[in-house]
């Protein structure tokens, strides 16, 4: 039987001392794809190694042993659809790779879970989260006010000296219709990543400012949101406004807030051509053609029917994962008219039950719902000292994966783990240790 830390054991925290700064650096790196996914491999097989060391030489594990089974279920939860979906995929090589390349999630989240064991480490990785995510705030403002985001720029020109070209091409400059900070305008994520993180540095805000800094908080990464263009985004951030907003100001102060946000927003849509385009575009889903709620979701009404036909005609375990590309052609409802969103076949559903159920079937479906169930329950038998230390992550991950909101692709590499980091942030947080002097 595994080894479990003693109450006040400070060895197995001194001896994975530096996973706080490798889950600050994954993060860090989300701008650079390559090197994020680099950086979460290494430290998941770093991890991986000196647990075996660890239990060779019979010394305690450095994580709470509900923590490890939280973290356990959630990966199975994630990972096994995959794996019931690859015998019959129609793109079986692709879909046993995904498999195999995935097992990586299971040491990536125990790695995260450790870096919030001991106090020490939660007092690097939240507000060090709070800090980059208001670092890509302030850049994307910047970027609002400048025509230029500063982070970009100096990536940019560094990749240039390097390689002699930049991360993007001319044409994708030319095609950017959004705010995209720190990311560039041929990876445009910002809105959708910021809302993510968003509990953060609201949390941090508010329990080191107060109510006041809250509002401060959440007008200026609001307006890095809505600027950043992706409507996804915008309800992402709206209910973490909602849940965290009504913890920290109440129901009237809330009221208040939402008011003067309208406000600001009403400034910034008279001033910002991008977000009226979006907005005119969001409007023509009150249009009755059937055309204009298309329109309106950038051919995701398209998309979404081809997945419920991929769906009916694989009921059980799906196409396989990254295999809706595969089954577009037979799938796709209007094969003789141009797609909204541009040339090419649909890469994934949009929508992560649709995405489910295409990909994985039934049995996926099943599966991310047994593990939401863990989580709640895991959440129901916390008390109140845990929920506290957990709640900012609980909220990113319920944002995000929130069934009634368009989506990324919850098994590509980057939206996958980014899910799975906020997943063992809950874990680890939850079920980490209060002992203040580690």
């Amino acid at each position: 039987m595994p080894n479990w830390p003693a109450e006040h054991d400070t060895a197995p925290a001194r001896a994975f001392a530096w996973t706080p700064w490798w889950v600050l650096a994954f993060v860090a790196l989300w701008p650079l794809p390559g090197l994020a996914e680099g950086v979460l491999a290494l430290g998941a097989l770093a991890v991986l190694a000196q647990l075996a060391v660890t239990l060779a030489k019979g010394r305690p594990l450095p994580l709470d042993r509900r923590a490890a089974w939280l973290a356990t279920a959630l990966f199975a939860a994630y990972w096994l659809p995959e794996l019931l979906s690859a015998p019959d995929a129609l793109d079986r090589g692709r879909a046993w790779k995904e498999a195999a390349a995935d097992l990586r999630y299971l040491p990536f989240l125990w790695a995260v879970a450790i870096a919030l064991h001991a106090a020490r480490g939660r007092r690097l990785v939240f507000p060090g989260l709070a800090m980059i995510a208001a670092i890509w705030t302030l850049d994307a403002l910047l970027q609002a006010a400048s025509g230029t985001s500063p982070l970009f720029w100096s990536l940019d020109t560094l990749k240039r000296m390097a390689a002699g070209e930049g991360f993007c091409t001319a044409a994708e400059v030319l095609a950017a219709d959004r705010l995209s900070g720190v990311f560039g305008p041929c990876n445009l994520k910002l809105g959708l990543v910021l809302a993510s993180l968003s509990p953060f540095p609201l949390a941090a805000a508010a329990r080191r400012f107060g109510a006041a800094g809250w509002c401060v908080a959440a007008l200026a990464l609001g307006a890095a949101v809505l600027l950043g263009g992706a409507r996804a985004a915008w309800l992402t951030y709206a209910l973490v406004l909602a849940f965290s907003g009504w913890q920290v100001l109440g129901a009237r102060r809330l009221l208040g807030f939402a008011a003067a946000g309208v406000a600001g927003l009403l400034v910034l849509y008279a001033v910002s051509p991008q977000l009226q385009q979006r907005v005119a575009r969001t409007a023509l889903a009150f249009e009755q053609a059937q055309d204009g709620v298309d329109g309106a979701l950038s051919g995701r009404g398209r998309i979404w029917q081809g997945a419920a036909c991929m769906a009916a005609a694989h009921p059980l375990n799906g196409v396989g994962v990254r295999g809706f590309r595969v089954a577009w052609e037979a799938c796709d409802p209007a094969p003789a008219q141009a797609p909204a969103w541009g040339e090419g076949d649909a890469y994934h559903a949009h929508q992560l039950v649709l995405e489910l159920l295409s990909e994985t079937g039934a049995l996926g479906l099943l599966l991310w719902l047994a593990g939401a169930w863990v989580v709640w329950r895991s959440w129901r038998a916390a008390d109140a000292t845990a929920r506290d230390r957990a709640r900012p992550a609980l909220l990113a991950l319920a944002v995000t994966v929130f069934p009634f909101n368009t989506h990324l692709a919850f098994y590509s590499t980057f939206w996958g783990g980014l899910a799975l980091l906020l997943a063992g942030l809950y874990a680890g947080a939850l079920y980490g240790r209060d002992d203040r002097s580690l």
